[in-house]
């Protein structure tokens, strides 16, 4: 019996995938848990439509990403705190002050757990990554100055992207 899979099934196929079962098994357990539904020439018709929609969906924001990536690539936020005479942060710059300050530049909203940064305690330039979605990253420029006008003198820290 041929069947659609709604959910992903360990063992048989993930979800969207048609596949050939016993039909005991597909009567019995996989379309009255909801994991599966006949595979009839309309409900195929369907799925394939709404593959082509999925598809379109994903390219058009995978466009939007590239595009917002290129954005970001080209802010630099600039942020002042107290410092001690060694260029060291009494405080810190967090993720979270970066998100609202893209925010402001953007106009879009960012959360802060797709700045991919720890904490930064130090004044100079640094390079942090952001991730936009799943596989797009840019990478945002963060000066931090100390308050009261020099950047310390400290030299440019990159942090290696993680993959």
């Amino acid at each position: 019996m041929k069947i659609i899979l709604t959910q992903t099934v360990h063992n048989l196929g993930k979800a969207g995938e048609i596949k050939d079962v016993n039909a005991g098994y597909a009567r019995n357990y996989l379309i009255p848990q909801g994991l599966a539904t006949p595979a009839t020439p309309g409900a195929i018709n369907q799925f394939k439509s709404e593959q082509k929609a999925v598809a379109k969906r994903e390219a058009r924001l995978a466009a939007e990403a590239a595009g917002l990536v290129e954005q970001l690539n080209a802010v630099t936020l600039t942020f002042e705190a107290k410092a001690g005479p060694t260029g060291r942060l009494y405080g810190s710059v967090t993720t979270v002050d970066m998100a609202e300050a893209l925010e402001q530049q953007t106009g879009t909203a960012f959360d802060r757990r797709k700045i991919m940064s720890d904490p930064l305690r130090d004044v100079g330039t640094h390079v942090v990554p952001v991730e936009v979605v799943k596989g797009a990253i840019a990478q945002i420029k963060v000066v931090v100055k100390a308050e009261g006008g020099e950047a310390g003198g400290q030299e440019a820290q990159e942090p290696a992207p993680e993959a």
